[in-house]
């Protein structure tokens, strides 16, 4: 028997009082109120609601080794960026090591790999595999369903998916960025309950009218606190908490779910609603195997010195403490196939060598969104080997599918800053092909070739140096720790500031100009994707 004692948060009955929590087995068996005095308050464990654990490039078990310090103890995980590369093969690698980790995993089965007609990926998951993974009862729910047109207008392989998800009783979640009016509830008609990519408080608003459950996203690019937070008082019951896309250094230096309640608490938000939503509504609405301090319950929690602070002093997950503050990291990391699909020859200055003349549509960044908008280059007279116009921000952009030998496609882009050289990365949602920006065609060559040399990873081009973080699981995930992968991103980002850019996180920009199922302009197969009309522009 293990005895834990302090101030309980009771977050059911909005009090605190003392009490020692007796545990056996993983499970609270008894909680019993007395009348000491305590510094330390109790908690139910934080949970991530929505995230793709291979943002982090790490796996699993070393994806674990960073936020259990920050108090989280469950994640509702998406793996649907390994799936569009590796397929089955990929989901069930991330669960194996997952099951090798203290930190409890819930995972969905991906639902659009790839994510449009559009996108080619490694792998496709089709409505067999689908049904397939929803048999082993190893599934929390259907994964993000990103297909919004072919919901609404009832496409037969993505609403086959949602009646297997249904038939085998998983939670479905969405992906509507500025869905609204009757194709809202269209969509929502077919059993879709939750969503993570509002952006306004209108949009979420109308959502939860509607029956469903707002995600409030605060990630590495993505961040939507500022916009939704008035929802924590006005919606408690129908908001959960998440980072969708995190990166190590980030996970490592700010944080994951505390750095939202810490947000939350700082703009003076009720501590039991905050913890509700970060603590509570997950577990309820995605049926988690995961205690929230009731007898009975599996022994998750954690303990703080400091409830306005949240100074986190240790994490218990099923009984066990596995993390204290102070203790040693453990550096020992989990043996991992490195799995990989990477097929392309190295490019040339030739391949990527453009003339404009006219109006030129480019992307335009929206700093902290994975929106983005439209700009517009009037070139008077025709340019021939276009490259760039760093007077005006405008830089040349380019795709370059990894998975055969294809024409790179080439667009150009607004807000990105560098002043000179490029960056490159195999990291684009969701197909997770070749990216990359820069300011002259031999600086995208090279770095360029530089990924296709290392199978993976990302590359910064000073113009000088290359810099690189080679990826080599399925190109996206790296084989070591979380803190040399914090480090070497840290260094890149670094140099990248050097060369001109102010985005806080412009990898993780990078990564989603390839994804088009987000508005308005992005790049893909063809080239330029206009969102609004759901075609490459021609």
């Amino acid at each position: 028997m293990k005895i834990i004692e302090g101030n309980l948060i009771d977050i059911d009955n909005r009090e605190f009082y003392p009490c020692a929590i007796s545990i056996s087995d993983g499970k609270i068996v008894a909680i019993e109120r007395n009348s000491n005095s305590y510094d330390q308050y109790i908690s139910p464990g934080l949970i991530d609601a929505h995230v793709h654990v291979e943002s982090s490039m790490l796996m699993p078990t070393e994806f674990s080794q960073l936020v259990i310090p920050n108090g989280t103890v469950g994640v509702v995980a998406d793996p649907h960026e390994i799936a569009n590369v590796l397929g089955i093969e990929g989901v069930e690698l991330m669960i194996d090591n997952g099951e090798k980790a203290p930190l409890k995993f819930f995972w969905g089965i991906p639902s659009c790999v790839p994510a449009t007609s559009f996108d080619k990926p490694g792998h496709i998951l089709s409505v067999e595999d689908t049904e397939k993974l929803a048999s082993t009862g190893r599934f929390t729910m259907l994964s993000e369903v990103m297909n919004v047109s072919g919901v609404i207008h009832n496409d037969p392989d993505i609403i086959e998916k949602i009646e297997i998800a249904k038939k085998y009783h998983l939670k479905i979640d969405g992906h509507a960025p500025e869905l609204k009016g009757d194709s809202l509830s269209s969509y929502i008609v077919h059993g879709i309950e939750t969503d993570h990519e509002s952006s306004t408080i209108e949009e979420a608003e109308e959502k939860i009218s509607k029956g469903m459950h707002v995600i409030i996203r605060e990630g590495s690019a993505a961040k939507n606190y500022e916009a939704l937070k008035s929802l924590i008082a006005t919606s408690t019951d129908y908001v959960m908490f998440c980072t969708d896309d995190s990166h190590a250094d980030d996970l490592l230096n700010k944080g994951h779910i505390n750095k939202i309640v810490k947000k939350a608490l700082s703009d003076g938000f009720g501590i039991f609603d905050v913890l509700q939503i970060a603590c509570i509504n997950p577990v309820r609405f995605y049926h988690l195997d995961i205690g929230t301090l009731h007898i009975g319950d599996p022994a998750d929690f954690i303990i703080l010195n400091d409830i306005d602070s949240l100074d986190i002093d240790s994490t218990f997950i099923q009984g066990e403490e596995v993390y204290s503050k102070g203790m040693n990291k453990d550096c020992k990391i989990v043996d991992v196939p490195l799995l990989n699909v990477f097929h392309h020859d190295k490019i040339s200055e030739i391949d990527i060598c453009t003339n404009v003349c006219g109006d030129i549509p480019c992307i335009q960044i929206i700093p902290d969104s994975i929106l983005t908008d439209r700009k517009t280059l009037h070139i008077e007279n025709s340019i021939k080997y276009f490259q760039s116009d760093i007077t005006l921000d405008v830089l040349k952009i380019v795709y370059l599918n990894r998975y055969f030998n294809s024409k790179p496609q080439v667009g150009f882009i607004s807000g990105i800053g560098l002043k000179r050289g490029a960056f490159a990365s195999s990291i684009s949602h969701d197909s997770h092909n070749i990216i990359a920006v820069g300011c002259t065609d031999a600086d995208l060559v090279r770095s360029i070739n530089e990924l296709i040399e290392e199978k993976g990873g990302l590359v910064v081009n000073n113009g000088d140096q290359l810099y690189t973080l080679p990826l080599p699981i399925g190109g996206i995930i790296s084989n070591k720790s979380g803190w040399e992968v914090a480090d070497q991103y840290m260094k890149l980002n670094e140099v990248l500031a050097e060369m001109g850019t102010d985005l806080k996180s412009p990898f993780m920009t990078l990564s989603f100009m390839a994804l088009i199922v987000i508005p308005s302009l992005k790049i893909g197969e063809e080239g330029i994707f206009d969102f609004d009309k759901f075609d490459f522009v021609k």
